[in-house]
């Protein structure tokens, strides 16, 4: 018998997706870090010019997954960029069908190298959701470590998959006022409070004699104190899956024999 290598599991070489900084006041996990005051500032505080720009998007709460496009394929992968199907956990083998079932979709978005990143709402983890549409919400191209500008990143999307709440700003967004934007519930069919918010602060650099071009500087999130990870998973509730609402849920109970 061959065993299969950590290439064969591990297709791209590298995680999926990294760990987003903290703000202050966050409520920080084990294994997360906070970003620098001076990231704080500039997301939440004052902008260092007008060629800063600050995206502010609800923080969903599931399980992060990638879809990875190499050469004419497409690869479902999970958060540590494992295969989907090598997963422990029968959310991401339903993951990784949804993926095979869809691979035209993501072929139409994707060129050869990148990953659309996203979180896999099927299973409700800290937070219950009511969905109108797939339990996929995209928000990342990426292709290595480097993303897409938001504004590409949403023209490449289009109509295709949805993404979470979001809104442009030309200056800092603080904590208190992304609360009330948000509310208590957020934009995306929460049953219980949003968990948090992610800033994406992007920056028009010189790349050239005469020339600028939108990047990525960094991101950094705010997760409320009192949000409690994971209390909807068996492994910590000791009680069964429960599944987020979408109007495809029962039959996706019967093809995935779903408990």
């Amino acid at each position: 018998m061959t065993l299969p290598t950590d290439n064969d599991r591990k297709p791209l070489g590298i995680k999926n997706y990294g760990s987003i900084p903290h703000l202050p006041n966050s409520r920080i996990g084990p294994g997360d870090h906070s970003c620098s005051e001076g990231q704080a500032r500039i997301a939440t505080q004052k902008t260092r010019d007008q060629f800063d720009r600050v995206i502010i998007q609800e923080k969903l709460d599931g399980s992060n997954v990638g879809i990875a496009r190499i050469g004419e394929s497409v690869i479902a992968i999970t958060r540590a960029g494992y295969l989907a199907h090598t997963s422990p956990y029968k959310q991401h083998h339903v993951f990784g069908e949804w993926v095979s079932d869809n691979a035209e979709r993501f072929l139409n978005v994707l060129e050869d190298g990148e990953r659309l990143v996203g979180e896999w709402l099927l299973q409700a983890h800290g937070t219950r959701y009511y969905l109108t549409r797939e339990p996929f919400v995209a928000f990342d191209i990426m292709r290595g470590d480097r993303r897409l500008v938001f504004s590409d990143f949403h023209d490449r999307i289009g109509m295709s998959f949805n993404i979470p709440a979001s809104a442009i700003y030309q200056s800092a967004v603080s904590i208190h006022d992304a609360e009330i934007f948000y509310g208590q519930y957020g934009f995306y069919g929460a049953a219980d409070p949003i968990e948090g918010y992610v800033w994406r602060v992007e920056r028009n650099e010189v790349v050239g004699k005469g020339k600028r071009e939108w990047r990525v500087d960094f991101l950094v999130k705010y997760v409320k104190p009192d949000k409690v990870d994971g209390k909807y998973l068996p492994e910590i509730s000791v009680n069964p899956p429960v599944y987020n609402s979408f109007a495809e849920l029962e039959s996706w109970k019967e093809r995935f024999k779903l408990e």
